[in-house]
């Protein structure tokens, strides 16, 4: 008996091997596809914050604007913060500690989700992408980054129409961020100080900018 059941699982999991391999396939070309035509983007998103427990720790809602390769903007209205990137320099700025932390792209986007957004990099050498299945109306392709160290553990991208429509970030410790974006405008003409940032007097600055980043 126990020889007739290994047999039939031997039979039988190849093919699951082969269908989840087709469906990783598909989430990869699914959110390629996405980005393909994508040289930017601005949004209105919502942000939700729950840790391991599930239990929800905070919220925030703002703007997002972002022209690749690697120009990007993040305003939060609530709280207050500002994280903006010229493409080789990153500046995140918190109004309530009148702080601005400065560094280098380069250090601060490898394996993270930033990196999905800004166009930088190579995806497939960053992340190992697989299907997310179907959720909420939204088709859903999951990167796990393949650099150990990073602060993240997962990332799931929800997809409709070939637009991104919701990202979900879980760290190390297990807390997971939810981002819902609405009224996209997809590869928008922005104005040419959105992507950079002078610090505001009397603001403390900690770290450097990139060589040459402005």
């Amino acid at each position: 008996m126990r020889q007739v059941l290994w047999a039939a699982l031997a039979a039988v999991l190849p093919g699951i091997a082969g269908a989840d391999a087709a469906a990783d396939a598909r989430a990869a070309e699914r959110l390629s596809a996405a980005l393909a035509s994508l040289s930017g983007l601005r949004a209105e998103f919502r942000q939700q914050v729950t840790d391991a427990n599930g239990e929800q720790t905070g919220t925030a809602e703002g703007r997002v604007s972002l022209a690749r390769p690697g120009r990007f903007r993040w305003d939060y209205r609530t709280p207050p913060q500002l994280i903006v990137s010229d493409g080789k320099t990153v500046w995140l700025y918190d109004a309530d500690l009148a702080q601005v932390t400065v560094r280098a792209a380069s250090d601060t986007l490898s394996g993270t989700p930033a990196l999905l957004l800004s166009g930088e990099g190579n995806l497939a050498e960053e992340f190992e992408i697989s299907d997310g299945g179907q959720a909420d109306g939204l088709a859903w392709s999951r990167l796990r980054p393949r650099d150990a160290d990073g602060d993240f553990s997962e990332l799931s991208v929800g997809i409709a129409g070939g637009e991104l429509r919701r990202m979900t970030l879980v760290d190390r410790l297990g807390q997971t961020t939810a981002l819902e974006f609405s009224r996209v405008e997809r590869n928008p003409r922005f104005d040419a100080t959105t992507f950079t940032f002078v610090a505001p007097p009397g603001v403390d600055v900690v770290g450097r900018a990139a060589p040459d980043g402005g």
